[in-house]
Formats: C-alpha cells, structure tokens, sequence
C-alpha cells in the first residue's frame, strides 16, 4: 500500500488502472473517454496510463463513449468509464442498453446539476435519472471510498451471479477535486482481488447474436433475469466485503451505514458526502440530550429495502435528506424510504443543497431541530443553504 494526496478523481482513475492491468492475463482493457466538468480530471489521468494490455479511445460525445465501453466490453474486456449530469442525459440511451446487455462495466459518475441553467455543482438528480436503468449504483462519502468501491465495483459486476454494470458516485467537488491522503494499493494486490474477466456471453469464435428482436415473451424472460441478476447483489457483495478485508485489509462500507442508531428515536437518512455533516449534527443533538441517528445509503440500487426496514424498525420520526428534486414528487430518496418506515412513522423529506449549496452543520440541526418538534408529516421542504 502507497499513501497519495490526490483527488477523487484520481483515486477512480488511478483505481481503473490497476483493476485494467489486472486483466492482462485476460482480455484486456478497453475505455472510450469524453470529457465533461467535473469528472474530466479521471479520464486526464486515465489517459496517460500505461496499460500494457488496453485501449482507451477519446470519442466525439458521451453516447460514443458508451458504446466503446460496450464494443470492448462484449468483446470480453474488462471496461470503464466517467461521466457527469448532462453527458450522463446524453449517454442515457446505451447506459439502458449496458445493462440489457448483462455488461459489468464500471462508471464513476461525478454527481453534478443538469442544466440549463447551466451549473457545475453537486446535484444527485444526475444519476438518480436513471435509477431504472438496471445499473447497480454506490454513493461515496469521501475520497478512500471512491477508490476502494471502484476496485471492487469490477468484482461485484464481472461475478457471474451478477454481471450487471455499476455506477460508482461521487459529489461535484466536494470530492472529485478535493485533494486527500488516500491508500492505493499494490498491483500485486489487485490480481489477487480481481480474477481476469471471464464473460460467459462475449463475442469470441462461435457466432452470437447481440441485440435481435425479442418477441414479447423473450423479453419478459430477460427482464426476470436483470432481477435475478439484482437479488444477487447483496449476497455477492457480503462475499466482496470478505475478500477486500482480507487482501487489502480495510473493510468496505456495508449497503446501509448507521451511526448512533441503537437508542435513537429521530433518525436523519442521507447519501454521499452529506452523511458526514449529519453525523455532526446528531453529536451536538447528543450532547444536548437529544437521542439522533443517522443512516447513510452506500447502496441505492439494488435499493436495501429489508436492511433499511431492519434498521429503522421502532424508529418513530424520521427526515431523509435528499440532493436531488423529482417536480410534482419531492425527494427521491425519501420517496423510497417512506415506503420501507414502520405504519404510523412520521417521515418527512427535506430538500438541501441541489444545486451545489453547502450542506452545513447548521443547517442539518435546523433540519434535526424542526424533526423533532414535528407533530405530522408534510411536503417535502427544501431547505436553503445559500
């Protein structure tokens, strides 16, 4: 293990390399790369790899870069990519594809607004468009995590329990630029984890038929598949979690993250970055007497809907923070969380940050202080940070 300072960025980037190099005795690498604000920093530093079994190919547009990963991917490669908020809309249409296709590729995608209007920060409305899509996808909470989760990102996809692409996700800034100390591990390491791909439907001697039309029939068995494939995970995963702790000596976050959670009677729920300011605010709630708790969501697709009912059990007031707006809904994430509650639960959704606000500790204590004097449940409220 090697210490560096560098950026979320670079820590995927750097990650993908080494999982690219560990496939060597297989069928290689393959990336296709375009660059958008802020994730354009990985793709930099991908390019100017030496892989000595890989391509990386700069392409016009998102929608190619897709589809090359695809191309490298059926083909039996092991392949990556990184994209944000709009070029994410653009690649929408073979992102669907990928997965219909049972391709176990790997995306950071660095959480940032769509526009217009145009805006370059945190916003998880990016990625959570496409929640449907038949991806897995990870929300990080800093830097060691968005290294580690890709690294194991390419274990959980490629197992052919599985074999469905995942999305590693990152905040704007926050952490894609953010420069911290974060251990990259050494390649010999990385084989050890990471068996070359073998992919059991890859286009090889014997001719295969990719993308034909289904007849209704054929196309409802496959989509009992994708689902078989997603009820997998978290069997796979637990077995991923063993193997990383055991090689690399560090444990991987669990779907589900609690802190303080055992004797709380008001929980906030939140992804990503904004997990460790609520973490502060349940520590000044506890000095004050309040019993708070906060659940991170590591894991939303396949959504963790028994781990959550388990942890929230008994739990009588709950706020779910979102970084993202569905019009006419509210929060996504607590739209699917106010499903999982126990009957009877006030759960209320607050909206902060999108757009790139700074999430504070102030601000989640106003949140937490409002929670608790609640007597019903309302419309999700956004919440201005400024």
């Amino acid at each position: 293990m090697t210490q560096e300072l560098i950026s979320a960025n670079h820590a995927a980037a750097l990650a993908a390399t080494l999982a690219a190099r560990a496939n060597r005795t297989g069928r290689g690498f393959g990336s296709g790369v375009y660059p958008i604000t802020p994730q354009t920093e990985c793709i930099e530093l991908l390019c100017n790899q030496e892989i000595e079994k890989g391509h990386v190919v700069r392409v016009e547009s998102e929608h190619s870069a897709m589809a090359v990963c695809m191309g490298f991917s059926v083909g039996g490669a092991r392949s990556f990519t990184a994209s944000s908020s709009n070029g994410l809309a653009f690649m929408a249409e073979n992102v669907f594809a990928a997965a219909f296709y049972r391709l176990p590729i790997v995306m950071m995608a660095v959480n940032r607004t769509l526009g217009p209007p145009w805006n370059i920060w945190v916003d998880h409305g990016d990625t959570l468009m496409l929640r449907d899509s038949g991806w897995i996808q990870l929300y990080c909470e800093n830097n060691q995590e968005v290294a580690d989760t890709t690294l194991a990102a390419f274990r959980l996809a490629e197992d052919r329990r599985v074999l469905l692409p995942i999305m590693v996700c990152q905040d704007a800034f926050i952490l894609s630029h953010t420069m911290v100390l974060t251990e990259m591990p050494a390649q010999a390491l990385v084989d050890e984890f990471l068996p070359p791909l073998d992919l059991p439907h890859r286009l090889a001697d014997r001719p295969r038929v990719i993308g034909g039309l289904d007849l209704p029939h054929e196309t409802e068995m496959h989509r009992l598949q994708a689902i078989g494939a997603m009820n997998n995970v978290f069997e796979v995963y637990r077995e991923v979690q063993a193997s990383f702790l055991q090689i690399f000596g560090r444990a991987l976050p669990d779907p589900i993250v609690p802190y303080r959670m055992d004797d709380a009677d008001v929980v906030l729920v939140s992804m990503g970055t904004t997990a460790s300011t609520v973490r502060a605010a349940v520590d000044e709630a506890r000095a004050r007497g309040v019993r708070a708790g906060g659940l991170r969501v590591n894991m939303f697709r396949p959504f963790p809907e028994d781990l959550l009912r388990a942890a929230l059990a008994g739990k009588k007031k709950v706020g779910v923070i979102d970084r993202d707006l569905c019009p006419g809904l509210g929060g996504i994430l607590w739209a699917e969380v106010r499903g999982v509650t126990e009957p009877g639960a006030l759960v209320q959704g607050y909206i902060a940050g999108i757009g790139g606000g700074d999430v504070r500790p102030a601000h989640v204590t106003r949140i937490l202080n409002e929670l608790v004097a609640l007597e019903r449940a309302d419309k999700p409220r956004i919440v201005e940070v400024g």
